[in-house]
């Protein structure tokens, strides 16, 4: 048995570049070995001497690879190194059987031959269900923002009413000062009206006090006058009687 030679890198692209291209018609026709064949041919002419079903088998092979490829998560799933021109070109042809449901209400079917068939068929099938996970990843993710909006909502109420606590707790503290203030106020009036009365009595009682002092001090004056009048008469009366004698 003749040993297949091993694809390079370049032809491996230029296969998938040409199975791109001819994609649309490998999806619209039920016999594809006519389609191989021109794929080989295009090969040929790129001076890849490539049969129909060594192309055919290659594609298969991608296939295997690209959907083990998709399973896997992250940069490790990125690691098969066509993976990006095999994602175009299942995006391009999902693409296109969106645009065929939209178009003609109904899904284009894929025809290539059975086991080609199954490998693609599969894939889409892989891409529906990738695409529904898709979906309920993000539904997932809009209930999860809607919690989260609700828990936000809640914590704010929370967050409102406590505000509102402190503010009607600092209202009652505020009256509280307010009143004792005013009474802190209204004691200090009545302290100080107290206070005047007194200092009025006090300077009222200090003017009396004045008053029957100077009294005293006249009644007292008027007292010395008089005795010293009498004094005085008395050793005038001694003289003159002195003055007579003599």
């Amino acid at each position: 048995m003749e040993r297949v030679p091993q694809w390079s890198h370049e032809e491996t692209l230029e296969l998938l570049k040409i199975r791109a291209e001819m994609d649309k018609s490998f999806m619209e026709t039920k016999r594809n070995k006519v389609l191989w064949e021109t794929v080989s041919m295009r090969m040929r002419l790129l001076a890849f001497p490539r049969t129909a079903e060594q192309c055919k088998s290659k594609w298969k092979n991608l296939l295997t690879r690209f959907k083990g490829s998709e399973a896997m998560e992250g940069e490790v799933g990125r690691q098969f190194p066509f993976h990006e021109e095999m994602q175009r070109i299942f995006s391009e042809r999902m693409m296109m059987r969106l645009d065929n449901h939209e178009g003609k209400g109904k899904e284009v079917v894929e025809n290539e031959s059975s086991d080609d068939d199954d490998h693609d068929h599969d894939h889409e099938e892989y891409y529906d269900q990738e695409n529904e996970n898709k979906k309920e990843e993000e539904e997932k993710k809009k209930k999860k923002k809607k919690r989260k909006k609700r828990r936000r909502k809640n914590g704010d109420d929370e967050v409102v009413e406590v505000l509102k606590e402190i503010l009607r707790r600092q209202r009652e503290m505020e009256e509280r000062w307010m009143k004792e203030l005013e009474e802190r106020e209204e004691e200090r009036r009545v302290w100080e009206e107290d206070w005047k009365r007194t200092m009025e009595e006090l300077l009222v009682e200090r003017m009396e006090m004045e008053r029957r002092w100077r009294e005293r001090e006249e009644e007292r004056k008027a007292r010395d006058e008089a005795m010293a009048d009498r004094r005085h008469s008395l050793l005038t009366a001694i003289l003159t009687k002195l003055s007579e004698k003599l």
